[in-house]
């Protein structure tokens, strides 16, 4: 039986900035827990790690406290300040460096904050490195591996990452095709993606309407990104844009809004763009993988077209994983967390727009009719604050509640009730034919929650 992890959750380790375990002199150690594992990759003359953060007030701090812990474990760092998730993943990997650190809390409020780790080909870490990570955060194992004189780590800042980031991104649009002539609204959630992701789009030609781009360290994902869409909802239908694009805080996931400014979530994407690259012969082994969150329309929707859905657990790390595993170049989650295999080793808000709007020029189509190949399911998802994470075969009358939703539904839904890996939460979602039934039987199971485990 696996040791139950204190520290890290699906994605990195999360928590309120300045409070444990989001406080400088935890993060310390864990800057010197992590140089110490990169370090024993092949010899180099020098190891370095990139560190990169999103817009909150709390990034200051914690990237400070970060780059001493490396240093002090004779690793050099290279600074990249506010940039995507995805950017700085893609920095790490071309600029050779042992491993990249993002400082950020995603869709969180800002007064959470976070870490997550890249390897050094781009790539999240896998449970066992982290592991291992954790192990030695709160271990003694450390003392004595501590250099000094030369070997103490030096930082420097990349002044020029964000325009690498630019280039590369607009590097995956297609050289024939072009913006011109479309109207652009995007939301870029004061977060790390302010001003790559409309600079991107403005100099591939179109005109970018733009909201979410003057953080201050206290306004990111504020009612605003992909978790208020009807932010930039009101902006299309204000300036008749054709599309509208909602990122997050650090720019990983995109959720997009129609010509009506109707939301198209991550599942229809997924359908769009797997169903567009099956039909060019790019979709490796005629498979999709997404999450067991995922519609039941966008299986049907793929079926359609002679594609197979792979689920996995919640989480972009866990659809990457089986991706690579087994070969697959596309998938995704509801959420919008998006990744092409073939262009980027993480999800990536920017670059899934971009792969849309291509879409949309080679097939001179608005985004309302492509979003037409998939019918959505009926679904509900709701989430319950919890006391503590009790296994859930343990909650005798959730189980209950959970096993008569089943049975009601049959065939013609499903139910998933898991914890959230970031939040103390319990989130229960169920599909089905008829709305009000389907929310009917998700509050049963809410309220079995709540009386069990209910904060």
């Amino acid at each position: 039986m696996k040791n139950k992890r204190q520290l890290f959750g699906t994605d990195g380790i999360r928590g309120r900035a300045n409070v444990e375990p989001m406080t400088s002199e935890t993060v310390v150690k864990l800057g010197r827990a992590a140089a110490h594992i990169f370090k024993q990759r092949p010899q180099k003359m020098r190891h370095r790690v990139v560190i990169g953060k999103d817009t909150r007030l709390s990034g200051y701090m914690l990237e400070t406290a970060l780059a001493s812990g490396f240093c002090s474990m004779g690793v050099d760092i290279l600074l990249v300040g506010p940039l995507p998730t995805p950017g700085i993943a893609f920095i790490t990997s071309s600029m050779r460096a042992d491993a990249g650190v993002v400082i950020s809390a995603s869709h969180n409020p800002y007064q959470d904050n976070g870490i997550k780790f890249f390897d050094h080909d781009g790539f999240k870490l896998p449970d066992s490195v982290e592991a291992d990570i954790e192990r030695l955060v709160t271990g003694n194992d450390l003392m004595h591996h501590r250099p000094t004189d030369s070997d103490i780590g030096r930082a420097r800042r990349i002044e020029d990452a964000a325009g690498r980031y630019i280039v590369h991104l607009k590097s995956k649009f297609p050289n024939h095709l072009t913006l011109e002539g479309l109207r652009i609204a995007i939301d870029c959630a004061n977060g790390a993606a302010y001003h790559v992701a409309p600079d991107v789009l403005e100099e591939l030609g179109a005109e970018v309407f733009r909201i979410g781009v003057s953080p201050n360290g206290e306004n990111i994902n504020r009612e605003c990104g992909s978790l208020h869409p009807d932010k930039v909802s009101a902006l299309v239908r204000q300036h008749r844009a054709d599309i509208g694009i909602a990122l997050d805080g650090d720019a990983d996931r995109v959720i997009v809004v129609d010509e009506n400014g109707k939301e198209v979530d991550g599942d229809q994407i997924m359908a769009i763009c797997g169903r567009m690259l099956k039909k060019e012969g790019c979709l490796k082994k005629d498979t999709v993988v997404s999450t067991i969150m995922s519609n039941m329309g966008l299986e049907c929707s793929l079926a359609d077209a002679g594609i197979s859905l792979e689920r996995t657990a919640v989480g972009d790390r866990y659809v990457v994983e089986r991706m690579r595993q087994q070969g697959f170049n596309f998938g995704g989650e509801q959420s919008g967390h998006l990744v092409f295999l073939d262009h980027a080793t993480t999800g990536d808000g920017t670059l899934a727009a971009l792969q849309l709007l291509a879409i949309m020029a080679r097939e001179q189509k608005p985004v309302s009719e492509l979003a037409r190949v998939m019918t959505l399911f009926p679904q509900v998802l709701k989430g319950v604050n919890v006391r503590e994470k009790r296994p859930l075969e343990e909650l005798s009358l959730t189980q209950k509640a959970i096993a008569s939703a089943e049975k009601k539904l049959g065939k013609k839904g499903r139910v998933v009730v898991r914890y959230s890996g970031t939040e103390k939460k319990l989130r229960v979602m169920i599909e089905g034919e008829s709305q009000p039934k389907i929310e009917e039987l998700c509050d049963s199971i809410v309220d079995a929650v709540m009386t069990e485990i209910g904060e």
